[in-house]
C-alpha cells in the first residue's frame, strides 16, 4: 500500500509562487502515474497536473498551463508541483494522486485513483 502526504501550501499573494510536494511512503512510487488535483470552495474536484512514470510525460489543465510545473524524483518517491504567477482562482485544497492502473494521461479525466493524499490548502490573495 501507497500513503500520500502533501505538504508545501500556504498563504502567497496574486503573482506569488508555491512549491507543493507529495511524498509517497510504503511502495515504489515509480509504479504509478502521479497527478495533482484541486478543490475549491463550492467546487468539484478538478484535474490539475499528471506525470507519467518518469515524469518525462507531463499533462496540464488549461488553467494552469505555462504557470504550473509538475516534476517527479523517483529516486525520493516524491512528486512536486511548482506553482507560479499564482492566481486568485487559484485556491483551492490540493490532492496528490497515484494509480499503478492508469496512465497520467487518463488522469485528467478519471476521478478514481488507487492513492490520493490528505491535502494541502492553497490560498492566493489578491
Amino acid at each position: 500500500q501507497v500513503q500520500l502526504v502533501e505538504s508545501g501550501g500556504g498563504l502567497v499573494q496574486a503573482g506569488g509562487s508555491l512549491r507543493l510536494s507529495c511524498a509517497a511512503s510504503g511502495r515504489t512510487f515509480s509504479n504509478s502515474a502521479a497527478g495533482w488535483f484541486r478543490q475549491a470552495p463550492g467546487k468539484e474536484r478538478e484535474f490539475v497536473a499528471a506525470a507519467s512514470r518518469s515524469g518525462a510525460i507531463t499533462y496540464y489543465a488549461d488553467s494552469v498551463r505555462g504557470r504550473f510545473t509538475i516534476t517527479r524524483d523517483n529516486a525520493k518517491n516524491t512528486v512536486d508541483l511548482q506553482m507560479n504567477s499564482l492566481k486568485p482562482e487559484d485556491t483551492a485544497v490540493y490532492y496528490c494522486a497515484g494509480d499503478q492502473w492508469t496512465t497520467a494521461q487518463a488522469m485528467r479525466t478519471l476521478s478514481h485513483h488507487e492513492y490520493w493524499g490528505q491535502g494541502t490548502q492553497v490560498t492566493v490573495s489578491s
